[in-house]
């Protein structure tokens, strides 16, 4: 089996796992590198240095509030969303005057989720999951029946990093307000592609990370409702006492001032983002469609453009990544578990049958990417799956019955129903 190496150099289709800096962020987060810099230390207000800087970090935090429809003193900086969920969770969980409580996910939540919630089953707390719908989602209904009285935290994603999907959590708000339940959101996947308003839902805690908005890496938000009950969040880090205490450390002028002008430019860019992200994945979708057999995995109605997973039956996942060499960096999942060898955790919880799991990729798209980067991508995927496909019809006596389906997972749509969807409504 020979790799496949693009002439045209290579083509970069995994958003989903990080964006690329955008060149305005860079220009800002220089101005705060260097020794002719505004390079003071934040908490150092008693000198022009440390007031620069602070002044800085204010108007990032102005920046990031704006994109969510918040108050800037409800942003607090941490070093991604991993940290910010751990804040949220293990933070409410610790803020508790009694031990124990009642916990509910669901099992497509990102593994900084599940297997925080899986600490705090040590820790006495129990745990519910709650499984997606036919359609592939998670609704108001099943929030609604899985909290019970002694329940603290629903914690779920809006945008799903694998499939794309999206949870209606202004619904899911009202469930968990009556009830008077702490709701955080993971909204790293959503903030660059639908709107957020705190001002319009009740949810309580909000994670971001800047590298998923053309940011820098190593720094997120936890963004925290002041409550009319305030919300008692345990620290996670200790030391120096800034940010109220709630997260202790120096803060990063240049990193927080990159996060900052990449939440104002998503915030400005996101209708252009999107409209782009429709024709580009439209495109995709036509040229991938000459492979014969795919799938498309999760609810095409409630989906973002530009995040897609798709099924290519008889093909395994890692045997296409690896025929591609690395040139089209596609991704078999999440970035966080791409080193595994199982399934997607995601797709399990979709019940796709475990051959679809296996044979199933990510593609995600994004503000850099251009026409002709699908153009390549989809004529060497094509070429792969082509290959591939041709090498497991040879070793068998006729080929793969997998080439003719006779049942498909209710959460699965074959492409060419998905682009008869998108001809009916426009790009």
């Amino acid at each position: 089996m020979q790799t496949l190496w693009p002439a045209e150099g290579p083509v970069y289709l995994d958003y989903a796992a990080t964006t690329p800096v955008d060149p305005q962020v860079v220009a800002q987060m220089e101005r705060y590198l260097g020794p002719d810099a505004t390079f003071g230390n934040p908490a150092s207000t008693l000198h022009s240095f440390g007031q620069e800087a602070r002044e800085a970090v204010e108007n990032a935090q102005a920046q990031v509030a704006d994109l969510l429809n918040a108050h800037p003193t409800e942003v607090v900086w941490t070093s991604g969303a991993t940290e910010s969920i751990n804040l949220a969770i293990k933070g409410v969980a610790g803020g508790r005057a009694r031990g124990g409580g009642h916990i509910v996910v669901s099992s497509m939540e990102h593994k900084a989720v599940l297997d925080t919630c899986r600490q705090l089953e040590y820790d006495g707390f129990e745990v519910s999951r709650i499984e997606p719908d036919s359609d592939g989602l998670i609704s108001a209904d099943s929030v609604a029946g899985a909290v019970r009285d002694d329940t603290v935290l629903v914690s779920l994603m809006h945008v799903n990093n694998e499939v794309g999907t999206i949870s209606d959590i202004r619904s899911i708000s009202q469930v968990t307000a009556e009830r008077g339940i702490i709701f955080h959101v993971d909204a790293a996947q959503a903030a660059a592609r639908v709107q957020l308003d705190m001002r319009s839902t009740a949810v309580d805690l909000v994670s971001l990370s800047a590298h998923k908005i053309y940011g820098p890496k190593g720094v997120g938000v936890l963004y925290v409702r002041h409550h009319p009950k305030r919300i008692r969040l345990q620290p996670q880090i200790h030391g120096g006492g800034q940010q109220h205490g709630l997260r202790a450390g120096t803060l990063a002028t240049h990193q927080l001032v990159g996060m900052g002008e990449a939440a104002r430019i998503a915030k400005e860019r996101r209708s252009r983002d999107t409209t782009s992200a429709q024709a580009l994945e439209r495109q995709l979708f036509e040229q991938l469609a000459q492979t014969g057999d795919v799938f498309v995995n999760g609810n095409q109605r409630h989906r973002v453009p530009g995040i897609v997973s798709v099924t290519f039956p008889a093909v395994t996942s890692q045997s296409l990544l690896l025929l591609l060499g690395g040139r089209i960096a596609i991704s078999s999942g999440s970035a966080c578990t791409t080193s595994t060898i199982e399934p997607s955790h995601v797709l399990q919880a979709l019940r796709l049958p475990p051959d679809d799991a296996n044979c199933s990729v990510r593609l995600s798209v994004g503000r850099f990417t251009t026409p002709k980067h699908i153009d390549v991508a989809s004529r060497y995927i094509t070429q792969a799956v082509s290959e591939l496909r041709g090498l497991a019809s040879s070793t068998r006596e006729s080929a793969s019955p997998r080439l003719q389906p006779l049942h498909r997972s209710p959460v699965q749509s074959s492409l060419s129903s998905v682009l008869a969807q998108m001809s009916r409504r426009p790009c």
